[in-house]
């Protein structure tokens, strides 16, 4: 498979070493310096495309693979206040799209594990609770796409919070998410409900890149010969 691999910093570099160890080919590498590259005729010399850039480029990045027909992945975060808009242009364009806040295998049974315990935890009214995440200072957005994947998942199952905010409350109704960004730290995301009586938590902590990596390598496998659709890890992982 030849990936076009769009984003070189840190995380586009981990997955280059995944992909080609899993015997794939990068058929196009665009960072900064290079972004005039990122063409149609390029990226249709390719089987699939990773995205991995900041929240200022995601969404156009996204758009030119849309117009070209590519298969996607897209992990960039930062961006999700345009989620709607960007999924109705893939549907209108027929496009194959695969988005997540997180390509980790674990993370995404996390997710699960999450929602159940929501489920279980929405009556439980004399309990309160906060999803904490600690990232690297070089992360850019904040919270993190997977703190805010977690909080709406709660949100969903646990009624009594209506709105999650990126910092401490009083507010019963709202759901704190706290960021604290440490290096070093590839990630680290707790979710605990917490009484007068007991505390219960779930977490995750990563310990390198390389579970997100190869999570995206895995989606990129996926999606090989994807026409159109819009895909998630759930997918990928048969969850």
């Amino acid at each position: 498979m030849k990936i076009a691999l769009i984003g070189y910093g840190k995380m586009g570099k981990a997955i280059e070493e995944i992909a080609l160890q899993r015997n794939h080919e990068i058929g196009l590498k665009i960072d900064v310096s290079n972004a005039h590259e990122l063409t149609e005729k390029n990226l249709l010399q390719c089987d699939v495309a990773i995205e991995f850039t900041s929240p200022h480029t995601a969404v156009q990045n996204i758009y030119k693979c849309f117009e070209a027909g590519i298969p996607l992945v897209c992990g960039s975060t930062g961006w999700l206040d345009r989620l709607e808009e960007v999924t109705k242009t893939c549907i209108e364009k027929n496009a194959p799209f695969l988005y997540s806040s997180n390509y980790s295998i674990g993370v995404n049974i996390f997710f699960e594990i999450n929602k159940k315990l929501a489920q279980l935890m929405g009556r439980q009214e004399s309990y309160d609770v906060v999803v904490e995440e600690t990232h690297h200072t070089e992360k850019k957005d904040a919270p993190s796409g997977t703190a805010i994947t977690l909080a709406e998942q709660i949100l969903q199952n646990v009624h009594r919070k209506k709105l999650w905010l990126n910092h401490t409350s009083s507010e019963a109704e709202y759901l704190p998410i706290i960021s604290k960004r440490i290096d070093p730290a590839p990630g680290t995301h707790k979710v605990t409900y917490h009484s007068l009586i007991d505390d219960i938590e779930i977490i995750h902590t990563a310990h390198s890149r390389q579970g997100f990596a190869t999570g995206a390598v895995l989606a990129a496998e996926f999606m090989k010969g994807k026409a159109s659709g819009l895909y998630s890890m759930k997918d990928v992982l048969g969850l």
